[in-house]
């Protein structure tokens, strides 16, 4: 087994709340890190449709089975049970009461968060992330084809048979959960689509034009996406400096490994020429820096900045008092245009510190502050 790095957070957020759920993708290692931490206590799986009939048909009486609590596992299965987890909550004094886990993001229906608001602590399990996988995998474009599921390091799994049934079983069905999507041949041209526009502007428009239905559709489908963590929007940063500065977020995915299945990439070595090999790399940095502040129960300081005429830092991650430019760049070696984009940031700032996370294996020193990190070192920079 794994040993997950949200394992810590999970344990103090159960020591000083009364109830504490666990929201990421499904396959994402949610139960079994749940199962691991609170083994002690009754665990139910509302996938079940026993359990599920069950809960949703006597929701009073399914919870009073579970005078001192218990794991809840999917629980956006059975939306009915939140209010009466609400009253039993109120009148709870211990800690770490109920464990609910959820592979869609109940904290964006109003209704439901409302409900929980206050009374719950909140941790977002993402797959794996690069210091999790360790040598279990050093090739990056292995790394980039597999994605980060657990289920993909701990035994045999082919990576492009999970991904087929993955977009099979997990989306096409969740999605429907959400909202009822009866063209699934347009949305999954959209999926697609989606998967071609890796680290690109977000356009909404020329998405809808492309699908062929409207841009109210392309929003609604993009909200599905990012209640159940496949894709997310990486906003940006709102710093000016007497400039024009783009205003639409980039699009990326919780996985790189489903990206590369809708792209059509049918073995890693395809990677190695693939144009969108970088675009993939880029993915994969971000969403490693994602994870790493969810696994310490943080919410995203993540952005990127871009003007009208095209300088761009890929990731810019605002501490509160300080921005620190990060370039991304997926080759092994490195040249001065490599380093442009962060150049322009120090002339522009002022400041000389920046960092260029490249497919290399040195740690270099540059001139203007700026240090070249290995992606296996990412550490470097989360321990700043």
């Amino acid at each position: 087994m794994i040993t997950r790095e949200a394992e810590t957070e999970l344990r103090i957020l159960a020591e000083q709340f009364k109830a504490v759920a666990v929201l990421g993708p499904r396959q994402s290692g949610k139960t079994t890190l749940v199962r691991k931490v609170f083994e002690s206590k009754p665990y139910v799986s509302l996938e079940n449709p026993d359990m599920r009939l069950f809960a949703m048909d006597d929701p009073k009486g399914f919870i009073s089975n579970y005078p001192d609590g218990a794991v809840l596992d999917e629980i956006q299965r059975v939306p009915e049970l939140f209010s009466y987890l609400q009253q039993i909550l109120d009148d709870q004094t211990a800690n770490g009461f109920f464990i609910l886990t959820g592979s869609n993001n109940f904290l964006l229906q109003e209704s439901i968060s409302q409900s929980l608001a206050g009374r719950v602590a909140y941790l977002f399990l993402l797959p794996l992330t690069i210091s999790e996988i360790g040598d279990r995998e050093s090739n990056i474009n292995s790394v980039l084809f597999s994605g980060c599921y657990p289920a993909l390091y701990n035994n045999t799994t082919d990576p492009a048979r999970f991904y087929a049934n993955y977009i099979r079983t997990y989306v096409e069905r969740d999605v429907r959960l959400i909202r009822n999507i009866t063209d699934l041949y347009a949305f999954e041209k959209f999926l697609r689509l989606c998967s071609g526009r890796i680290g690109q502007l977000l356009n909404m428009s020329s998405l809808a034009s492309e699908v062929g239905v409207d841009l109210k559709t392309i929003g609604s489908w993009i909200g599905v996406l990012e209640a159940s963590f496949i894709l997310f929007r990486l906003q940006p940063h709102h710093m000016n400096f007497n400039k024009r500065i783009v205003k639409m977020p980039k699009l990326y995915f919780y996985d790189t490994g489903l990206a590369a299945a809708l792209l059509g990439i049918e073995k890693a070595d395809y990677l190695t020429m693939h144009p969108s090999r970088g675009s993939l790399f880029e993915n994969m940095v971000i969403v490693d820096f994602l994870k790493n502040r969810y696994n310490r129960g943080r919410l995203s300081n993540l952005y990127f900045w871009r003007d009208n005429t095209g300088n761009e830092i890929d990731l810019l991650i605002d501490n509160g008092i300080s921005q620190i430019p990060v370039e991304i760049k997926s080759g092994q070696t490195l040249s001065e245009e490599s380093l442009r984009g962060l150049r322009f940031w120090s002339k522009l700032t002022g400041i000389e510190e920046g960092y260029l996370i490249y497919g290399g294996g040195e740690i270099q020193k540059r001139s203007n502050g700026i240090t070249a990190v290995p992606i296996n070192s990412l550490n470097i920079i989360y321990n700043l």
